[in-house]
């Protein structure tokens, strides 16, 4: 359990900066799957950078990110993950509320994603940044007021997709920075992993 919400917490809190590549520390590898932290100057907790290569295309890891729902089955200890308003097929707001156990409570945040394709790199950036104002803070939770996400997707010659992910957040409320810190490496890994997983059963059953 206590490996779980410290797992959990580094998944939220990280703080992604927007500094050189030289400035990135690999904190952790494991199945393919690399895991970068380094200082920030007005910040306690360190930013976080995970990235892999998916046995997908971008239009499948497109389709995955705008299926908010899913999110549910993939990213770390997400509680719920549903669409506020779809504005187009590459932009839409959503709701999610992420689970943390007693006595810690819960964090939720609206996101607008939207995707971003560059043509003649054929490289889609998809930026999800919260958004403010959107939904009533509900009592009990904690309302995540700033978060800068953003995926980076690089098709590869092989059929396969290069995924840079880095996140930007100020959670509210009272976390110590250092548990964060100390555990940052675990989530993106578990996290990329099912997302994997999800990626390969979608095609499956896509196939049949």
């Amino acid at each position: 359990m206590k490996h779980a919400v410290l797992s959990l917490l580094a998944l939220f809190l990280c703080v992604a900066g927007v500094n050189a590549q030289s400035d990135w520390k690999r904190v952790a590898a494991h199945d393919g799957i690399k895991v970068y932290a380094k200082a920030i100057s007005d910040s306690k907790v360190k930013a976080m950078k995970a990235e892999c290569a998916l046995n997908a295309n971008v239009e499948e890891v497109i389709a995955l990110l705008m299926d908010v729902k899913s999110a549910e089955q993939w990213v770390c200890h997400t509680k719920s993950c549903t669409v506020v308003r779809k504005v187009s097929d590459t932009e839409l707001f959503y709701h999610t509320e992420v689970s943390l156990p007693w006595p810690l409570d819960n964090r939720d945040f609206v996101t607008h994603l939207k995707v971003i394709r560059d043509p003649k790199t054929d490289i889609v950036t998809v930026d999800a940044p919260a958004v403010p104002g959107i939904m009533p803070v509900r009592k009990g939770i904690v309302r995540v007021q700033h978060s800068v996400n953003r995926w980076l997707l690089r098709p590869l010659a092989n059929g396969k997709v290069w995924v840079e992910y880095t996140l930007q957040v100020d959670p509210g409320g009272h976390i110590p920075p250092h548990i964060v810190n100390m555990f940052a490496c675990r989530a993106p890994i578990e996290t990329f992993q099912r997302m994997r997983d999800v990626l390969a059963e979608r095609r499956r059953l896509a196939e049949r």
